[in-house]
């Protein structure tokens, strides 16, 4: 039979044949020096192919070969403080390789097949193991768990302890297959689990405002749509940080050049408040350019989707970040387009959907296959950039369809200086009733009940500004002006949030139990005091609105001393009321807030 061919070239899309045999998703070597690529459609013996590289100079009649393998990824020790492309390479040293450009053709194992790693074997030989039972762990920072890969099983026959690259074999099965610190797993299957579980526990991000107002389980799925210049990279850094997770993927999907390059710059120079030390060292970052090739822009968010199950599987909380899922759409309908598939809304494929979902689906609650028994979460937030800040165009749509949560990044807020800029009158989760619970355990307060009277304040202090727009602040009511000023109070010292502020970047659910408590505490005193014949323009409010603030900017050591001052503050409100002021009457009956 004569070797397979280049038949036609359109962009990132090669036609090649013959090719009898060759499957969906298998890899292919195309053109003299062997750029890698995908079948995505197969007619007769003619594979239609998209290439991960630049195919400028590729000419028709250049050989193709078939790998027999689809797009797969090492998983093993040395991911940690990685930073790979969206097929998986290692920008390190392709850099070495080929200085600012990447060598077409260039092919490099993601991890490094050199270094050496101290195994520590768990199982002795003669046990029976299967798919994702732990045969030891090496120290990578945290104790990385070395399994079975998944679809093995037998009987050990030997598993040794020592010092080992990925390639050697620790140990074997009596059979002979090799077991090794490292193995290969297609990036568009996702990984087994034993089952999954209900997503209840609460994934603590350190936001405030998320965390009070619009929470997410573990596990659990979130779209954060926004316009340019809304946050949304320095929402990302905050996540990374200060969320409850002990691994983070990072995923930059068809970002501009420039923004990649600031956060491969500042990933590196944030500390890890848990450890001290660089956040890298419990980071992996997918980098994949809007000059790069679509195909590969495609590809790197299921590749970073199987590194997060693979920490997942190890009984770890991983958060994966995409930014942003409107690149990775945008690579879809490239290449739907070359196709010539029948487009959906504003282009994108019909498929759209369900391909998302696909992504989506990956993300959960589980319980991890083989032994010991061990639970793991994958929680996905993908960054979404609606062309003009329009949350319906059809990727956002899209989003909501499967996402269990929606922060909505508003431009408006973001002018106000207001960080994070989440809308609270346009998002929502759907996870609220099963992690209140979890967060009153942890704040020390009836969740629920707090989240619906700051939303409830919130709401009503909204309505009231677009009515002092009209009629001006004097003409209100005494309580409708001392809802426009707890609602300020509530926007500045619980919603509102320093990202560069040590002690108010991250906010345990106990500090934002509290200061959202006293805050409402604040209020309900105030109206006491109007009730009793006090106008609001003679309340002391001065004092007790330090107290606060200290409270919101108090270290950890700091924070009980404040917090018992600011308690003392709002208790003590009516009493600190001047003589003449308590005895002033209203012009009518009080409308007291509740």
């Amino acid at each position: 039979m004569s070797p397979a061919r280049v038949q036609r070239v359109h962009g990132a899309l090669v036609e090649a044949g013959p090719l009898p045999g060759v499957g969906l998703h298998e890899l292919l070597l195309v053109g003299p020096v062997g750029l890698l690529g995908e079948v995505i459609r197969v007619r007769g013996d003619v594979a239609t192919v998209q290439v991960f590289e630049d195919t400028t100079g590729l000419c028709t009649g250049d050989l193709v070969q078939p790998t027999g393998a689809p797009l797969e990824l090492q998983l093993g020790p040395g991911l940690l403080g990685a930073v790979l492309d969206g097929i998986g390479r290692p920008l390190a040293r392709l850099a070495a390789l080929g200085g600012d450009r990447i060598p077409a053709g260039a092919r490099l194992p993601t991890l490094d097949e050199e270094r050496r790693w101290s195994f520590q074997a768990a199982l002795s030989p003669g046990a029976e193991v299967a798919g994702g039972d732990v045969l030891g762990t090496v120290d990578e920072g945290l104790s990385h768990r070395i399994m079975v890969p998944p679809g093995l099983s037998g009987r050990l026959a030997r598993l040794d302890s020592g010092d080992f690259n990925i390639g050697q074999a620790v140990g074997e099965l009596e059979d002979g297959t090799p077991l090794r610190l490292a193995h290969r797993w297609p990036v568009r299957r996702p990984r087994p689990v034993a089952g999954r579980l209900r997503a209840t526990r609460p994934f603590v991000t350190g936001q405030r405002l998320i965390d009070l107002l619009f929470p997410v389980a573990e596990g659990g799925t979130v779209a954060m749509p926004g316009g340019f210049g809304t946050g949304k990279t320095v929402l990302e850094q905050s996540l990374a940080r200060h969320a409850m997770a002990d691994v983070v993927v990072y995923i930059g999907c068809g970002e501009r050049g420039n923004e990649m390059a600031e956060v491969l710059d500042e990933f590196p120079a944030l500390l890890d408040p848990r450890s001290g030390r660089s956040l890298m060292e419990r980071t992996v970052l997918v980098v994949n350019t809007s000059n790069m090739p679509v195909a590969a822009r495609e590809a790197s968010v299921p590749l970073g989707l199987s590194i997060a199950e693979y920490y997942r599987d190890m009984g770890l909380g991983v958060a994966v970040l995409a930014d942003s899922l409107s690149r990775w759409a945008e690579a879809l309908r490239e290449i739907g387009s070359r196709l010539q598939e029948m487009p959906g809304e504003e282009g994108y494929p019909t498929s759209l959907g369900s391909r998302l979902g696909r992504l989506v689906e990956r993300a959960g609650r589980v319980r991890a296959a083989g032994r010991p028994e061990r639970t793991g979460a994958l929680t996905f937030i993908g960054a979404i950039s609606p062309p003009g800040g329009d949350f319906s165009e059809p990727v956002t749509q899209a989003s909501l369809r499967v996402a269990g949560a929606l922060w909505a990044l508003d431009a408006r807020l973001a002018r106000q200086r207001q960080f994070p800029a989440v809308s609270w009158e346009q998002s929502y989760s759907a996870y609220v009733p099963a992690v209140a619970p979890g967060f009153s355990e942890q704040a020390g307060t009836d969740w629920t009940q707090l989240r619906q009277r700051v939303l409830s304040q919130l709401q009503r202090e909204r309505e009231l500004r677009e009515v002092a727009e009209l009629v001006g602040v004097s003409a209100l009511e005494e309580t409708d002006r001392l809802v426009l000023e707890s609602g300020a109070l509530l926007r500045e010292l619980v919603i509102g949030q320093n990202a560069y502020d040590p002690a108010d970047a991250c906010s345990s659910p106990a500090r934002t139990g509290t200061l959202a408590t006293l805050v409402l505490a604040l209020h309900d005193q105030a109206v006491l005091a109007i009730a009793a014949g006090a106008p609001f323009a003679a309340l002391p409010l001065g004092p007790a609105r330090q107290a606060l603030v200290a409270v919101r900017d108090a270290g950890p050591e700091a924070l009980e001393t404040a917090v018992a001052a600011a308690r003392q503050a709002v208790a003590t409100l009516p009493a600190t009321l001047p003589a003449a002021a308590a005895e002033s009457p209203l012009s009518g009956p009080p409308e007291v807030e509740a």
